[in-house]
């Protein structure tokens, strides 16, 4: 099965694997998600709420970025 970029319970890990080019979303806002030993356990929602950002604002990025 294919992971869904918008899909809640995706760990950040797959999101990196399945779409490399994302992991620049998450660094050119300083966030340490890239390579972070905790990315298999974390989400999007996960991470936008530790780092206070816009949830709907950083996955339009992260489909930009995914070519969605």
């Amino acid at each position: 099965m294919r992971p869904d970029l918008d899909d809640p319970d995706l760990p950040l890990s797959r999101l990196f694997d399945r779409w490399p080019a994302t992991a620049a979303v998450f660094l050119t806002r300083r966030m340490l998600c890239p390579g972070c030993p905790i990315a298999p356990f974390h989400t999007v929602v996960e991470a936008c709420a530790e780092y206070g950002l816009d949830e709907d604002e950083f996955r339009r990025a992260l489909r930009l970025l995914a070519g969605i």
